[in-house]
């Protein structure tokens, strides 16, 4: 007999989702999936990229500024869509491939709590904390006052980050790919047509400077977020969100996943601020410079994520079905294949950094900096794609131990070299690129050791 939390008859189109997972073909199902993934990315890097080009046409300080919130921006923005999102995709995912329709629809439900009130953490420890922590990442007089008055405005809109993330976790999680990504893709184009009026103006309209960047920002998370919301209400998807009393077993389920998650993308996060911290004793030329450079780390993040949003779901569900070896390959699939795609990004960089650095300033100094970043920190994007992507199959398995080692040891590797270089040394800026380009090796090699024996150990057990 079925337990009542559980309907006996899920729709015909949550079962060919489901097969699709279990039985097609790798790389082709993992390509389909992914190609919407990819341009939702797209989109989001658009917004990165043009949101920076026009505050680059600010200034050196208004760059400088946004670059000492731009790390916090990525953190909630990571832990909102990849980490918390993930522990949502995760969860629906091993539900469905388990058979258990209802508890996933429950964990709709619970994905939209949990983001209410994460958003809400964010607001509040972004308007107190804010202030204390720019400073401490180097930020002085007109750097700290841009910094603020884009923080304020960006971290007042967190719920809507959070939300709209979350809903678009909820339909990754069943399978569906594409919703989010026609949703997401059209807000983008849109915002990058209304972001320069905000600006800089048009006509009798004054322009808002830094507050019309932020504006825009949070007018596109509010907009995507009440879309995905209308879509999974209206339906027809494969979850259905409904309000029901809150249970802890659903609430687990989720947080099992996305906590330890959240905890990885605040480390990496913080090593780019501990990083910042160091960069910002050399100036604002020197944090713009660095910005620059960090802008594509990040960037590359949100591309891996295109394909690990597609790894949650393949390795969730595979996963949830017992079926460990084909999770296992789909994991070193998109391992390689991400490695090989940042691994290009890098070598582009290395070779030519001003195609990159010389889209957001003409000033020799700051691309002088940009391009010593590349130089050393270029060749060891692949090992960057490569730790990304196994950090999303850990998340399809549930397990999260590895990837909190994986990053506490990058941390480490960062915080000790930088100071050990700079402070004991005294070997300048360029040491702490190198730093920087070190600890990523170590990150793609570490995650590479940790597949291997998540599945060695996994398959030993169950024979």
């Amino acid at each position: 007999m079925l337990r009542p939390t559980n309907r006996a008859a899920p729709l015909a189109p949550a079962a060919d989702a489901r097969t699709r997972l279990l039985t097609g073909p790798i790389l082709a199902t993992m390509t389909r999936l992914s190609v919407p993934n990819i341009a939702l990315v797209g989109a989001q890097a658009a917004v990165n990229v043009a949101e920076t080009y026009f505050v680059g046409r600010l200034g050196t300080d208004a760059l400088a500024g946004v670059t000492l919130v731009f790390p916090i921006v990525m953190l909630m923005q990571m832990m909102s869509a990849g980490a918390m999102g993930g522990g949502i995709s995760s969860a629906i995912a091993r539900a469905l491939g388990g058979h258990r329709q209802t508890d996933a629809d429950a964990l709709a439900w619970h994905a939209v709590l949990i983001a209410l009130l994460l958003g809400a953490g964010f607001t509040f420890a972004a308007l107190v904390f804010g202030p204390a922590l720019y400073q401490a990442m180097g930020g002085h007089d007109a750097t700290l006052s841009n910094a603020l008055e884009y923080s304020n405005i960006v971290f007042g809109g967190a719920a809507f980050v959070w939300l709209m993330n979350s809903l678009a976790n909820v339909l990754r999680g069943s399978g569906d790919m594409r919703t989010p990504a026609v949703i997401t893709v059209t807000g983008a184009l849109i915002m990058i047509a209304v972001s320069p009026l905000l600006i800089f103006g048009f006509g009798p309209l004054a322009g808002l400077g830094l507050r019309g960047a932020a504006l825009a920002l949070v007018a596109y998370y509010f907009a995507g977020c009440a879309i995905l919301g209308w879509r999974i209400v209206r339906g027809p998807t494969l979850v259905a969100l409904r309000p029901r009393r809150p249970a802890w077993r659903h609430f687990a389920q989720i947080l099992k996943v996305g906590v330890p998650a959240c905890v990885h993308a605040a480390l990496i996060n913080t090593a780019v601020a501990v990083t910042t911290g160091f960069v910002g004793v050399y100036g604002a030329t020197a944090l713009a410079g660095y910005g620059i450079g960090t802008r594509l780390e990040y960037l590359q993040i949100p591309i891996v994520f295109g394909l690990g949003a597609t790894l949650v779901a393949m390795v969730g569900t595979n996963v949830g079905a017992g079926q460990l070896e084909r999770a296992r390959r789909i994991a070193w699939t998109g391992g390689l294949f991400a490695a090989a795609v940042c691994g290009t990004i890098g070598a582009i960089v290395t070779l030519v950094p001003r195609l990159w650095a010389g889209i957001f300033t003409d000033d020799p100094e700051v691309l002088a900096i940009a391009s010593q970043y590349f130089h050393a920190v270029g060749p060891s994007y692949g090992f960057l794609g490569l730790g990304m992507a196994l950090y999303f199959s850990f998340q399809g398995t549930g397990r999260m131990l590895w990837p909190l080692v994986c990053v506490t040891l990058r941390i480490l590797v960062i915080a000790a070299g930088c100071t050990l270089a700079t402070r004991a040394f005294g070997f300048g800026l360029g040491s702490l690129f190198a730093v920087t380009a070190a600890a990523l090796v170590m990150f793609g090699l570490m995650y590479a050791i940790g597949v291997w024996r998540y599945f060695s150990r996994s398959g030993e057990l169950r024979r």
